[in-house]
């Protein structure tokens, strides 16, 4: 194992690849969470039911995600990852520009406007963590690896806390639109003068090596396993943010709270998150293994959710408590994309970690409607207990049987 000093420590992880990756990420969730924060005061502006219509655009935007996250991973494996980075940047930005002026646009159904913008800044977002998270890892060496992705989305998972401040101070959601939009168009002065990944460069003159063959996870038997499993570790990361913190105000009646706030469960959430993201990298390196720190998160997480469905009467701040207990154990969220970028040769690599995570985003309109099948018959309670219980058992199951990945060298193709 090469070792390093404290001054070579602090030059890779904090040269320009990780901070521009990292203010991408920022970016990307403000963006990304905006409009669940936004979702009950925006459709309400606008004459608009927030529960079904918002579910409806929610889909609408998860859909994009895993549509964007196979059109980039791709694009980043046959063109490079600079090119996802600038690419995805300039949709998302423009989509989020065009719902700041939703409230002027009276030439159609204004539910369907909404979900078509947001399945287009979905399709831009989805190229934003994949692509900087591969070419950070493509860049660092490996026994930084693990820190260095874990700053990007720890740093990163902020914009959703920044973002519902920015709701709250701009007085605005159409405001809060127009700024994270901005903030993208900002970003793209200072991506150009980052590097193409060395790894990638190499590779990019081999014209013998298939690159960016999305088909490939499903017609080898090997990487589909890897490809699957992967995806399913995500799944209850996306089960949580997606069903307990998105849906927040469903669980009030039944819990005996007058109201709860979405964008504010978002903020305690995300708030906990930077901090579960900026450990696991750490946690990971000292127990030199990617598998035992996100299962522990993973568990650590699953007895959160048991408390909040089932530890009795709440007040409308202790369900944000949870929220936070929840949101810490789900920061394996930059171990989970890390090892998903680890487990592919190069010449997939950008295809696999940048459709992954979309993949996972995509679950949750699957998990919404086994949630809104089971509350036609069940308590609310009950619904959530039910999808939350399948999907953290696939999760245990598939970081259980995935290879470890710890130290591995990412210089190899499939």
């Amino acid at each position: 194992m090469q070792h390093f000093t404290r001054r070579e420590k602090f030059k890779h992880l904090f040269g320009f690849p990780v901070i521009i990756a990292s203010l991408g990420y920022f970016v990307d969730i403000y963006d990304l969470l905006l409009f669940g924060i936004v979702r009950i005061p925006s459709l309400n502006d606008m004459g608009l039911e927030a529960d079904t219509v918002g579910t409806m655009i929610l889909n609408y935007q998860m859909v994009g995600l895993v549509l964007g996250g196979i059109i980039w991973g791709v694009f980043g494996d046959k063109k490079g990852r600079l090119s996802v980075l600038f690419g995805s940047i300039i949709v998302y930005s423009l989509a989020n520009i065009a719902c700041g002026f939703l409230p002027q646009m009276d030439f159609a159904d204004k539910g369907m406007i909404y979900a078509w913008l947001r399945f287009i800044a979905g399709v831009g977002l989805a190229g934003e963590l994949g692509a900087g998270i591969t070419l950070v890892s493509e860049t660092l060496p490996k026994e930084l690896r693990a820190i260095g992705t874990s700053i990007i989305a720890g740093f990163g998972v902020l914009g959703a806390v920044v973002a519902q401040f920015t709701v709250e101070l701009a007085g605005s959601w159409t405001t809060a639109y127009f700024i994270g939009g901005g903030l993208g168009l900002m970003l793209l002065v200072l991506r150009i003068s980052v590097a193409e990944s060395g790894i990638y460069q190499a590779l990019k003159e081999n014209h013998t090596v298939r690159k960016g063959d999305f088909l490939a996870f499903f017609t080898n038997k090997t990487l589909f396993i890897k490809y699957i499993k992967c995806i399913l570790i995500g799944v209850p990361i996306w089960y949580c943010i997606g069903i307990l913190v998105f849906m927040a105000n469903q669980f009030a009646p039944e819990m005996g709270i007058t109201a709860i706030d979405p964008g504010k469960a978002i903020m305690w959430a995300y708030i906990t998150t930077s901090v579960g993201d900026f450990s696991s990298g750490f946690i990971s390196h000292a127990l030199h293994s990617r598998k035992k720190a996100i299962l522990y998160m993973l568990l650590f997480t699953f007895v959160g959710v048991a408390l909040l469905l089932f530890s009795g009467t709440k007040t409308e701040n202790m369900y944000y408590f949870y929220c936070g207990w929840i949101g810490l154990g789900c920061g394996f969220w930059a171990m989970f994309v890390t090892v998903s970028a680890e487990q592919f040769g190069t010449n997939l690599r950008s295809t696999a970690t940048t459709s992954i995570p979309n993949m996972v985003r995509g679950t949750v309109p699957i998990m919404l409607v086994g949630y809104d099948y089971l509350k036609e018959s069940h308590s609310v309670i009950f619904s959530a207990a039910v999808v939350g219980l399948v999907a953290f058992a696939l999760g245990i199951y598939a970081i259980l049987t995935i290879s470890e990945t710890h130290n591995k060298h990412m210089d190899f193709v499939e």
